[in-house]
């Protein structure tokens, strides 16, 4: 998949969550699993959790032509973090080697 900020490109490896894994999304998995998307049907803003997900990840909201329009860490057991701008797809990235180019582009240098 290929999202886009600014004049960059990335190219991100997606695995779209379908059914249960859209409410487990990235709960009870390892920093290595995949990178998870999530689609809505219509824009909107929109909370999440990471409850029982034990590493930290990027959270990143994206419009119906894959641009970015916000994006957060979010750290392990967060309560909520809610969504400021409306989006209709949300990924979410564990902070791991093969994430690493686009997590170092949108937040500066992290510990992986």
């Amino acid at each position: 998949m290929k999202i886009f900020f600014n004049k960059n490109t990335f190219n991100v490896e997606v695995k779209e969550a379908r059914e249960v894994g859209k409410y487990l999304g990235l709960m009870f998995k390892t920093r290595n699993t995949d990178n998870l998307l999530f689609k809505f049907k219509n824009y909107k803003t929109f909370g999440i959790h990471s409850y029982f997900v034990f590493f930290e990840f990027l959270a990143i909201w994206l419009d119906k032509h894959d641009n970015i329009v916000e994006y957060s860490i979010v750290k392990p057991f967060t309560l909520f973090y809610n969504s400021k701008m409306p989006s209709v797809k949300l990924l979410e990235l564990p902070l791991n080697s093969r994430n690493k180019k686009i997590v170092k582009f949108l937040v500066g240098k992290r510990k992986i």
